[in-house]
């Protein structure tokens, strides 16, 4: 008998998207049931759109950045295999694998870093300025603080996160001042149980 059930044959790249992702068959099955539920016009695509129906990122403040790493640079519309190639980031880690299969999968910590990392370097240039982190901080606190107050929680973030004093952080100024945070369990979604 193979990774999955025959039903799993039928959606596209379905063996490879379970090996890859580390999803099990029942959960490809039900993101492809999720996927084309989004899908409302059967183009067998999702668009920015049809993710913005989705409650859960339309309440998230930092929602339209999420909906935005769904899709690839200059690309309107995204497939299956991408959509749940993404939402493999979000998957808890599988304690079992071993330490190299396990760093090789989306859901790694190092993988799960360098995407929160891109969510915040719009411009793609490999680090995050002080506008960029200003950006995600309006979002996620909204009215509850000052332009000043944020300008501030900014400048000490970059402060003693900038070990270069570049006035920027780069990814491995990012990954250094998160080895503490466990990344696996804040970018985890118990998502498919």
């Amino acid at each position: 008998m193979g990774i999955g059930s025959s039903s799993v044959d039928t959606i596209p790249e379905g063996e490879q998207l379970i090996k890859e992702t580390g999803f099990s068959a029942a959960h490809l099955l039900r993101l492809h049931e999720r996927f084309q539920f989004l899908d409302r016009d059967n183009r067998g695509e999702l668009r920015s759109d049809d993710l913005e129906a989705v409650s859960e990122l339309a309440l998230n403040p930092i929602g339209d950045r999420i909906i935005a790493a769904f899709f690839s640079p200059g690309k309107q519309s995204v497939d299956f295999p991408s959509f749940v190639r993404v939402l493999a980031h979000f998957r808890p880690s599988d304690v079992k694998r071993s330490r190299d299969a396990a760093q090789q999968e989306a859901n790694s910590p190092i993988r799960k870093l360098r995407f929160a990392f891109q969510m915040y370097d719009q411009d793609g240039d490999g680090k995050i300025s002080r506008d960029e982190l200003l950006q995600v901080l309006g979002a996620m606190m909204g009215l509850q603080v000052t332009e000043e107050q944020l300008q501030s929680i900014a400048d000490r973030a970059i402060q003693e996160a900038d070990l270069d004093r570049d006035d920027a952080i780069s990814f491995d100024e990012f990954r250094k001042s998160l080895e503490k945070v466990n990344i696996d369990h804040k970018m985890s979604i118990r998502f498919l149980k």
